[in-house]
C-alpha cells in the first residue's frame, strides 16, 4: 500500500524519527470478496496496548467525474443500504489491487453510465477512512464522453441525472450532497477551474 507524500512543512527526516504502531495479535474475524475485519492489539506510539479493529479492503474506491463540455456533470443516485439513504454520487465502483487504476475507472464509468472518456485523467487521492479502514480512493475527471450502454449489475437500480455544475457544488456546500468521493471531486475540480489547472473553456462553463 503506497502512503501520502509528505506536506511542504514536514520532512522524511522528521517523519523517520517519529513513534510508529507495533502491530500485534492480529485475527481475522470476518472475510467476504470485498472486505476482511481484523481485530488486534497493537503497541501505540505512545508505548501503550490498544484494542484495534480495522477493515482491510479487497479493491481501491474510483470515482470518476463526467464534466461535459456545456459545464454539466452526470452524477447517478441510488439507495445506500448502510445509511437507508438516497445519494446522488459521482460514477464510483471498486477496483482491484492487482488491476490497473486507470482501466478500472474506465470500465466502472462505462458500466454505471455507459459514457467512454477520450480523457480519463487522475486529479486527486485519499484515505476513506483511516481510523478504521485502508480504503483508498482515485478520483478521475472524465472529458471529451461519448455515449454507450450502461452495464448495471443485478443489485443496481440507478437513477441517472446530468446536472449543472455550479448545482451540484451548491448542492455539496449545503451537505446535500455528502458522498466523500463526490464531494472531493467537485471540490477539487473548482479549485482546478479557479487557479487554472482546468481547460479555460470549460472553467469558464463551472465558475
Amino acid at each position: 500500500m503506497t502512503t501520502a507524500s509528505l506536506p511542504p512543512w514536514d520532512s522524511e527526516e522528521r517523519n523517520a524519527k517519529r513513534a510508529r504502531w507495533q502491530p500485534r495479535n492480529a485475527r481475522v474475524i470476518h472475510s467476504s470478496p470485498w472486505i476482511e475485519v481484523e481485530l488486534s492489539e497493537p503497541i501505540a506510539p505512545t508505548g501503550r496496548v490498544a484494542q484495534y479493529g480495522m477493515v482491510r479492503f479487497r479493491n481501491r474506491a474510483m470515482g470518476m467525474i463526467p464534466l461535459h463540455e456545456d459545464g454539466t456533470v452526470t452524477l447517478v443516485g441510488q439507495m445506500r443500504y448502510t445509511f437507508d439513504a438516497w445519494s446522488w454520487e459521482i460514477p464510483e465502483g471498486g477496483v482491484p489491487h492487482d488491476e490497473d487504476a486507470m482501466a478500472g475507472a474506465r470500465r466502472e464509468l462505462r458500466e454505471e453510465t455507459g459514457f467512454e472518456a477520450a480523457s480519463l485523467v487522475e486529479i486527486l487521492r485519499l484515505d476513506l477512512s483511516n481510523s478504521v479502514s485502508d480504503e483508498v480512493g482515485i478520483i478521475y475527471l472524465a472529458t471529451g464522453l461519448t455515449q454507450g450502454e450502461t452495464q448495471w449489475d443485478d443489485t443496481e437500480n440507478l437513477e441517472i441525472a446530468r446536472v449543472p455544475f455550479k448545482d451540484v457544488l451548491e448542492a455539496v456546500i449545503k451537505g446535500q450532497i455528502r458522498d466523500s468521493l463526490t464531494v472531493a471531486a467537485v471540490l477539487r475540480v473548482y479549485h482546478m477551474a479557479v487557479t487554472g489547472a482546468l481547460e479555460a473553456s470549460l472553467a469558464a462553463k463551472i465558475v
